[in-house]
C-alpha cells in the first residue's frame, strides 16, 4: 500500500517485524503478553503503593484526606493524560515496544524519587513524574496486544493483561506494606521503583514488534491520519465513546477500592500497616486473578454469539459488585470484611476484558493508540483525579458526625453512583453497536 503523502512505498519502521515474519506465531506473542502484563503490574503497583503508605505520610506531613486524595489522584492523573496524547500519537506510527520500555524505566525512577519528598508539594511533583512515565505506556501496550491476537482471542488476551493490574494492586499493598514496616515509607518507594528498570531493558532487547493491523477488518486503515481527522472520527464514533466514558464511570470503583481500602482497614480495625498490606493484598490477589481471566473467557465466548456482550458484561459487573461491597464495609470482623471485599473485586474486574477489547475492535489500527489515550483521559480525569478527591472531601465533611466510619461511607456512596452511571452508559453503548456500522464492519473480517 503506498504512502498517502509521498505516493511511494511505506518505509519500514525500525525494529518492526517485516511482512511474512510473524511476531504473533508460537510462543513469542505469549512471551510479549507476559512482559506487557508484568509492565502493567508495576504500573499499578508503583501508582498505588501510595495507598498503603497513606497513613504514615499523613502522620509525618500532617495532611488532610483531601490533600491525600489530590496526591493519589490529581498529581498523577492530570499529567498522565497530558503525556498520554503525544505518546499515543507516536505509538500509532512507530515502534510501540520501545515506547513501553522507556516509559516503565522513567516512571520507576520517579517512584523511587517519591521517597525523597520533604512535604506536600515535593511529593506532589514526584507523583507528577510518575504520571508522565505511566501515561506513555497504556496506549502502546494495548495497541500491541491487538496486533498479537486475533479478534476472537482479544478478550482473553486483554483479560490476561488486566491480571497485571490486579497483581500490581496486590503487590503494591503486600510488598509496599512489608517494606514500609521494615524500612519506612521512604524506602518502600525506592525499593518498589527499582525493578521496573530491568523490565524496561527486557522489553527493549527481547520483544519483537508485530506488523500493525494484521488482524484488522478488511478496509481498515493502517497508516496514521492527520491529527484533526483522527480526533473528529474518534469523538464521532459512538461505540468507542460509549465504552470510553462508561469505563471512566466504572473505573472510579476500582480506584476507590485500590486507594482507600487500606485506610479504611487501619481506621476500623486494630491492625498494623504491614498486616493490612498483607491481608488486603491477598484479597486483591484472590479476587483479581480469576476475575479478569473468567471475564475474558466469558466475554470471548459470548461475543461469538453477540458482540454487544462487550458492553453488557461491564455494566452488569458494576451493579453486581455493589452488594458484596456493602456487606464488606459494614462487617465488624476482619475476615468477613476481606472475604466479601475479595468477591466484590472479582466481580468488578471481570468487566475489564470487554471494555479493553471493545475499544480496540471499535477503531482502525491507525487510531488504536490515540483511542486508548482518549479513553484514559476520561478514565483518569473522572475515575482517579475527581473520584479520589471527592471521596476524600466527603470523608472530611462526614468526620465530625461519623468519625472513623466517614471514609467507608464516602467510598460506598461514590461507588453506588458510579455503578448506576456506568450501567446506563454501557446499555446505551450496546444499542449503538446495533444502530451503527460497528457490527457490519467486524463481520467484514
Amino acid at each position: 500500500m503506498p504512502d498517502p503523502i509521498t505516493k511511494g512505498p511505506i518505509p519500514a519502521i525500525p525494529g518492526a517485524i517485516p511482512p511474512g515474519v510473524p511476531a504473533t506465531a508460537g510462543r513469542h506473542r505469549w512471551y510479549a503478553l507476559a512482559l506487557l502484563t508484568l509492565t502493567s503490574t508495576f504500573s499499578v503497583a508503583d501508582r498505588l503503593v501510595f495507598g498503603i503508605l497513606v497513613e504514615d505520610i499523613k502522620l509525618e506531613f500532617g495532611l488532610s484526606d483531601l490533600q491525600l486524595g489530590l496526591l493519589g489522584g490529581a498529581a498523577f492523573s492530570i499529567v498522565y493524560v497530558i503525556a498520554g496524547f503525544p505518546a499515543a500519537r507516536l505509538a500509532d506510527r512507530s515502534v510501540r515496544k520501545n515506547i513501553v520500555a522507556v516509559a516503565i524505566a522513567s516512571w520507576s525512577v520517579m517512584t523511587a524519587v517519591c521517597g525523597l519528598a520533604t512535604g506536600f508539594w515535593t511529593l506532589f511533583l514526584a507523583r507528577v513524574g510518575v504520571g508522565v512515565g505511566e501515561g506513555c505506556s497504556g496506549p502502546a501496550s494495548q495497541s500491541l496486544v491487538a496486533d498479537y491476537f486475533r479478534r476472537n482471542e482479544l478478550a482473553q488476551a486483554m483479560g490476561f493483561l488486566t491480571v497485571g493490574a490486579a497483581m500490581g494492586t496486590a503487590s503494591g499493598l503486600i510488598v509496599g506494606g512489608q517494606l514500609a514496616e521494615a524500612f519506612g515509607w521512604r524506602w518502600a518507594f525506592v525499593l518498589m521503583g527499582l525493578p521496573g528498570i530491568l523490565i524496561g531493558a527486557l522489553l527493549y532487547l527481547t520483544v519483537r514488534e508485530p506488523r500493525r493491523g494484521q488482524y484488522a477488518a478488511r478496509g481498515a486503515r493502517i497508516e496514521q491520519q492527520p491529527l484533526g481527522e483522527t480526533v473528529r472520527e474518534l469523538l464521532g464514533n459512538r461505540v468507542f465513546m460509549g465504552l470510553a466514558i462508561g469505563w471512566s464511570a466504572q473505573i472510579l470503583i476500582g480506584y476507590a477500592l485500590a486507594f482507600w481500602m487500606a485506610s479504611i482497614m487501619l481506621r476500623q480495625f486494630d491492625i498494623s500497616t504491614g498486616n493490612v498490606g498483607l491481608y488486603l493484598g491477598l484479597a486483591f490477589f484472590i479476587g483479581g486473578i480469576p476475575g479478569p481471566l473468567l471475564g475474558g473467557y466469558l466475554t470471548g465466548w459470548l461475543t461469538t454469539r453477540d458482540e454487544r456482550w462487550r458492553a453488557w458484561i461491564p455494566g452488569l459487573a458494576c451493579i453486581g459488585c455493589i452488594a458484596p461491597l456493602a456487606i464488606s464495609l459494614t462487617s465488624d470482623g476482619l475476615w468477613a470484611f476481606l472475604a466479601w471485599f475479595g468477591l466484590a473485586y472479582a466481580i468488578f474486574v471481570a468487566s475489564q476484558a470487554g471494555i479493553l477489547s471493545g475499544i480496540q475492535a471499535a477503531v482502525d489500527p491507525s487510531q488504536r493508540g490515540f483511542a486508548v489515550a482518549i479513553a484514559l483521559f476520561f478514565n483518569n480525569l473522572v475515575g482517579q483525579a475527581l473520584g479520589l478527591a471527592v471521596i476524600g472531601g466527603v470523608s472530611d465533611w462526614l468526620t465530625p458526625t461519623q468519625g472513623e466510619y466517614s471514609l467507608s461511607i464516602a467510598v460506598f456512596g461514590v461507588c453506588v453512583v458510579s455503578a448506576v452511571m456506568a450501567m446506563a452508559i454501557f446499555a446505551w453503548t450496546a444499542v449503538q453497536m446495533k444502530s451503527t456500522d460497528y457490527l457490519e464492519r467486524l463481520n467484514a473480517e
